[in-house]
């Protein structure tokens, strides 16, 4: 399994030369599986730069788009991803349980007028929408298990596992507060436990909380404290503050890693940024 990173920003797109390092485009990931097999999740504007180097690669031309939630961070590089305008590729959208036909109403939505220029039945890729009970996905040898998100409105965070490795992504989950269909901060533990790579929403400071608390979204302490009580071997830091600079993200994440170390675990940190890739 190999994930790419094409935006790990938070809220709204932060373009500039401050924020140039951890990258300004809102939450894009992409997941090659040893099968070859494209998983993309969410459709922030990072999915723009995904598109771009698809069809300037060729292959695969089949896809599945898997969505956490609706907001507007997470859809709206979605009208200007090429592979959506071409003919010959096939887009399979899928989220967590009862979304169904939903899903297509949330991209549709957003190409509505007077808000884009380009209708969504005017799009050239084949779509499936199909309603399933969104459980559990299996692609190839892989399963992917939807994990509910502690977040405003909902959401689904999406566990990979593949060949004795897994990966949670995690993205706008509010560790430390309660959510209506929500898990508790031990389930996410137990879910998270031990896996070779956990990314997951660190978008506020301890002070910055004070005010933002109940907005979806965790602390880098919680989420440290979450990644030491799971044991996982590498943590991500996602869903970066547009208004946190490179220098301010540089800060926060050694202060993570000062917090491991006094707490005497082993995990890796890092905060995210665009381009990278992880192979597992």
């Amino acid at each position: 399994m190999r994930i790419k990173i094409w935006g790990c920003r938070g809220s709204i797109p932060s373009p500039g030369c401050d924020t140039s390092v951890y990258g300004g485009n809102t939450t894009c990931v992409e997941v090659r599986l040893n099968s070859g097999s494209l998983i993309v999740m969410d459709a922030g504007t990072g999915i723009r730069c995904l598109g771009n180097a698809l069809l300037k690669a060729g292959a695969p031309k089949q896809l599945t788009l898997l969505l956490t939630h609706a907001h507007w961070d997470h859809l709206q590089g979605f009208p200007f991803f090429l592979p959506a305008y071409t003919d010959g590729y096939s887009i399979c959208v899928r989220g967590g349980p009862g979304v169904g036909r939903s899903l297509e109403d949330f991209l549709a939505h957003q190409m509505d007028p007077p808000y884009f220029p380009v209708r969504f039945r005017d799009l050239k890729a084949s779509f499936d929408f199909q309603a399933e009970n969104g459980n559990r996905l299996s692609i190839g040898d892989a399963e992917i298990l939807p994990i509910a998100l502690k977040h405003p409105n909902g959401g689904y965070g999406y566990k990979f596992i593949e060949d004795g490795h897994s990966f949670v992504f995690l993205t706008d989950n509010e560790i430390g507060f309660e959510h209506p269909g929500g898990l508790s901060d031990d389930a996410y533990a137990e879910l998270c436990h031990g896996a070779d790579l956990l990314i997951h929403d660190g978008q506020y400071t301890q002070k910055e909380y004070e005010i933002t608390r109940g907005w979806g979204h965790s602390t880098f302490q919680g989420v440290t404290d979450l990644g030491i009580a799971a044991e996982v071997k590498r943590l991500g830091i996602f869903h970066h503050d547009p208004r946190h600079m490179d220098a301010d993200l540089d800060r926060y994440i050694e202060e993570c890693k000062r917090r491991i170390q006094e707490r005497k675990s082993r995990i890796k940190v890092f905060g995210c940024r665009e381009g990278m890739e992880i192979s597992l």
